[in-house]
């Protein structure tokens, strides 16, 4: 954390004896616009609550952190108070004259945070946590709900008020909750998770309360294909860690502007910094993908789908991802044994495969199992660093209790280690641990395009719910592209084949500008992208990490327009759920006084009926001008701009 010197000199702190704190303290703490207020309270118990616009939006809620032999938070004596004032945030570090532990708040434009920050010499068990969110009133909801802790890619489900939704029913984290009458958004996440259970919440009477996956003491191999650690039981506790920590992040963000949901990086904000040290060797960029329409390539003279994963195939997708500047190729699974890493395909040689492809300069990324990397995790990455990979995917984790995010740690450590970049899938969520190890450059953690194989949860209606909510924890891995565009009567499941994507083909392309996505795949075969080179000419110039973002209009559920700058050129992406409506783009975000030649991609006027069909323009546009872009139901449209050669 960088401090000035100014915001130094501002930092407070103030000593307050023992008789000042006998109970029933109070604190305040205020965001640097003073838009958000968080109050403190000491007495039998620590509670806080958060306004905002001096509107309520979190009641008295009370926390806590119970170990083996004390729970910090009751009945606290306050000894000192650390205020410190950043440009960012401010804080108040509270000490309590238990010496063993103290508390942070913090307050940013953009939300409250929270942690306990023990300082005990020798390890701890933490029996349990106490979080509570006592929402004001009954706020509509968006909420992920589970009845495990193995799943982060279910449907989103929307409640016109909380409370319709059962007592006692768990949702993963982000959660949204909606004041509609006040237009004021409120998300429930958490941030900076290390050796510690990620945190779900569960309905309990008008609020929530923190609810985590207890440590498991008995695991066995199971579920899919018996390569995934299944818990059979767990113990009396959430973890057993070092007494000399912090510990995660508990976080609110508020807001009233449902762009600000589009580009909010407070959970990447309040992640410890990087570790790794060199990072040049790190690079994001796009995918060529053999998984989601099964290695098909129709047309192509070759042998393909699943049963013909070889040398030649294998080939032929490094030549479309070098002839189409694409910057790497994901190999899936079958490539190698999935209980063996490094027992390897006999029809594929992947080592020549890898050597062609760096020739070329497309990097490849290596499918594995997480269990069976973790069998012997360093002689597993030792192998696929001599054979020249860029980078893993790692999936199936399929938990997030303890143990399995100290798992996820570790592999990114050791990946790094070995300048391994590192896609998480079958995981949970992220917390800002990219942040911390900038190899981790995507993660799954979303029902993504895997799914249009199956049913029909992720059409465009979802489309526009997982960028304001999923994407507020950090990058996810949707895996867009689809070239089968279909309308809403036309989609049908697909599995196995070419499978279809839900909404227009302009839809489709503008996920690559709205979504995160750091390392983003090309879901659909090189034979379709091949058919159709405007498209082609799109994915392969748009990047996948940005200089600058503007969200330039958007509301949530229904539709998004965003405007990202990589060097000189802007990409614009807009998307609409079913609805098909009329938005405004003004181009105020370009540089004054220049022309600027846009390449505009919009869906067709008969884009209701074929779902493929586009229109494509070309045209001059400078900051004064303002245009309107017509949606079909499930529609889109992206732009490409850059600097025409002479100045007005």
């Amino acid at each position: 954390m960088r401090i000035s010197s100014i915001a130094a000199i501002l930092s407070l702190t103030f000593y307050l004896s023992t008789g000042a704190f006998a109970k029933n303290k109070t604190y305040q703490l205020f965001s640097p616009n003073k838009a958000l207020k968080v109050k403190l309270c000491f007495g039998d118990s620590t509670t806080y609550s958060i306004s905002y616009k001096n509107s309520n939006i979190i009641l008295p809620s009370a926390i806590a952190m119970v170990l083996q032999n004390k729970t910090l938070g009751k009945t606290p004596v306050v000894k000192e108070i650390h205020s410190l004032k950043s440009g960012e945030f401010n804080e108040l570090a509270v000490y309590f004259f238990d010496k063993d532990y103290s508390l942070i708040f913090r307050a940013y434009n953009e939300g409250i945070a929270y942690r306990f920050v023990t300082s005990i010499k020798d390890s701890i068990q933490v029996l349990g946590e106490k979080a509570t969110f006592n929402i004001v009133g009954s706020p509509a909801a968006i909420v992920q709900e589970t009845d495990n802790y193995t799943s982060w890619e279910g449907p989103y489900l929307s409640y016109p008020s909380t409370a319709e939704i059962s007592e006692g029913k768990r949702a993963t984290t982000p959660a949204l909750f909606d004041y509609k009458e006040k237009g004021i958004k409120v998300v429930i996440a958490e941030a900076d998770l290390f050796a510690y259970p990620g945190m779900y919440i569960q309905k309990q009477s008008n609020g929530y309360i923190g609810d985590w996956a207890k440590y498991p003491t008995k695991t066995v191999m199971g579920s899919w294909g018996d390569f995934v650690s299944v818990v059979k039981e767990r113990g009396a506790y959430l973890a057993r860690t070092n007494g000399e920590r912090s510990f995660p992040w508990r976080v609110i963000i508020v807001t009233e502007d449902d762009k600000e949901l589009l580009n909010n990086h407070l959970v990447r904000k309040l992640a410890r910094p990087s570790v790794v040290m060199h990072t040049d060797w790190i690079k994001p960029g796009k995918a060529a993908w053999e998984w989601w329409h099964d290695a098909m390539l129709p047309g192509a003279g070759i042998p393909s789908g699943m049963d013909n994963r070889n040398t030649d195939l294998y080939n032929y997708y490094v030549d479309f991802a070098a002839n189409h500047k694409l910057e790497y190729l994901m190999i899936d699974a079958g490539w190698s044994d999935n209980y063996n890493l490094t027992k390897v395909n006999p029809k594929l040689d992947v080592k020549g495969v890898i050597k062609r492809a760096k020739e070329k300069r497309v990097g490849v990324f290596l499918w594995c199992v997480a269990s069976t990397l973790l069998k012997d995790l360093n002689g597993n990455l030792d192998f696929l660093n001599s054979i020249g990979a860029a980078g893993i995917k790692v999936d199936f984790f399929d938990r997030d209790d303890q143990e399995a995010i100290q798992w996820i740690e570790l592999i990114a450590k050791e990946a790094a280690k070995r300048k391994l970049m590192v896609n998480f899938h079958g995981c949970s969520k992220p917390t800002g641990l990219e942040k911390t190890y900038p190899n981790i450059v995507n993660y799954e953690a979303v029902r993504g395009a895997e799914s249009d194989k199956w049913d029909y949860t992720i059409n465009p209606d979802h489309h526009l719910i997982i960028p304001f909510l999923r994407m507020l924890a950090g990058p996810f891995d949707y895996t867009p592209g689809a070239m089968r565009n279909k309308t809403k009567a036309e989609f049908k499941p697909i599995d196995p084949g070419l499978p279809s994507g839900q909404g227009t083909r302009c839809h489709e392309l503008a996920m690559f500008v709205i979504y995160d996505q750091p390392f983003a795949m090309l879901a659909d075969s090189p034979t379709a992208y091949k058919q159709s080179p405007e498209t082609m000419k799109f994915l392969s110039a748009v990047p996948t990490v940005a200089d600058e973002t503007k969200v330039l209009d958007a509301k949530l559920t229904e539709y998004a327009l965003m405007a990202k700058r990589k060097g000189d050129r802007w990409y614009v992406g807009a998307m609409t759920n079913w609805t098909e409506r009329n938005i405004k783009l003004d181009f105020g975000f370009l540089e004054p006084g220049v022309n600027y030649t846009a390449q505009i991609y919009t869906d067709a006027t008969d884009a209701n009926v074929n779902a493929t069909h586009y229109d494509l323009k070309t045209i001059t546009v400078n900051n004064r001008m303002k245009m309107e872009l017509k949606l079909s139901s499930g529609g889109g449209a992206v732009l490409m701009i850059e600097k025409s050669i002479f100045k007005k």
